[in-house]
């Protein structure tokens, strides 16, 4: 399993279930803190980019 360079997402909670990102040149890796399997979701960054525009599209108040 590679190893990454693991960071917290800002907006986690108080609790152990947080995303964690992890970039390398043209992927984005995501994992979750509380999954027992370790799962990693790897995408490019133009997917995950074109993710955070529709999630920030649908944030009340935007």
């Amino acid at each position: 399993m590679p190893t990454h360079a693991w960071q917290k997402s800002s907006y986690c909670g108080q609790g152990e279930s947080c995303v964690h990102i992890s970039a390398d040149p043209g992927t984005i890796h995501l994992t979750e803190s509380a999954d027992p399997s370790h799962s990693v979701l790897t995408t490019t960054r133009t997917a995950f980019a074109a993710l955070l525009d529709a999630v920030s599209a649908r944030r009340p108040g935007r």
